[in-house]
């Protein structure tokens, strides 16, 4: 495995293209779980973009793994997730308790053959609300949020980090992927844009007691240049500028994405 180092400020990581010690028989059931028939035909169509089987291969998620996905969203991952940990696994789904559970639990009501076993939990959690057990996950995956909880303020980024760490076992993975703005950038953008730093992610990270496994170019985009009137959101698949340039953002496609395992020390 051919391996680069990366600077990333004062820090030195390496940059792996798989995950160290995936052996076939898991790459193939990964495969197989992305081509699940229950998937949506839309959430398909995004694989060229988000690179599903190859991703998770690099996060190490195994079929008897506890996973939890950190927000959800419509449940893209869910799809994914939820047939190939179905038998032996566990797959937790945790995010806003008041609504931001209602793509899962539309997938659990219209087939709860697939996602019956799914289990729901509060993340950020409020007093009384249900969490995903302590020590508990031996994968917490989050895709594309890292911002979402950005806009909410640095203390509470640093807390949502923190609340990931006590949901893992040691020795357990956080696997993120997230829109990635240029490192020369202004750190402000990241409050408005979408965008994050790689410095900030493995910052607040390493704050909350992770260390950095490896990063990969998985869903690496050359033709973006984070830098759109409307944020990454003028980009594909969400269009905000609508019928505007729409050509042009269509030809740059789905935006640049870090890809970065962090792993919990196990002791």
């Amino acid at each position: 495995m051919r391996m680069i180092k990366l600077a990333v400020g004062a820090v030195a990581i390496a940059v792996s293209g798989v995950a160290v010690g995936q052996v076939a028989g898991v790459r193939e059931e990964l495969a197989k779980a992305v081509a699940v028939p229950s998937r949506t035909p839309a959430n398909v169509a995004r694989d060229s973009a988000r690179h599903p089987a190859q991703t998770l291969a690099f996060f190490g998620v195994k079929p008897t793994d506890t996973v939890v996905e950190l927000i959800p969203g419509g449940g893209w991952y869910t799809e994914i997730l939820a047939p190939y940990l179905n038998t032996r696994g566990t797959y937790y789904a945790a995010g806003g308790w008041a609504k931001g559970l209602d793509g899962v639990k539309r997938l659990q009501a219209a087939n709860p053959a697939v996602y019956g076993k799914v289990k729901l939990a509060a993340f950020p959690a409020a007093a009384g609300e249900p969490v995903v057990p302590t020590g508990s996950a031996d994968v917490v995956l989050t895709f594309r949020n890292i911002h979402n909880l950005r806009f909410a303020g640095v203390d509470r980024t640093q807390a949502a980090f923190a609340e990931m760490y006590r949901m893992l076992k040691p020795g357990g993975t956080l696997g993120i992927v997230e829109h990635r703005l240029p490192e020369a950038r202004d750190a402000a953008a990241e409050e408005k844009s979408g965008y994050m730093k790689v410095s900030s992610v493995i910052g607040f990270a390493k704050r909350a007691g992770f260390q950095v496994a490896a990063l990969s170019e998985i869903n690496a985009n050359p033709k973006d240049k984070a830098d759109y009137p409307d944020g990454v959101w003028t980009l594909p698949p969400t269009y905000q500028l609508g019928a505007v340039d729409r050509a042009k953002y269509a030809a740059i496609g789905e935006s640049d994405r870090m890809t970065i395992r962090f792993l919990k020390p196990k002791r």
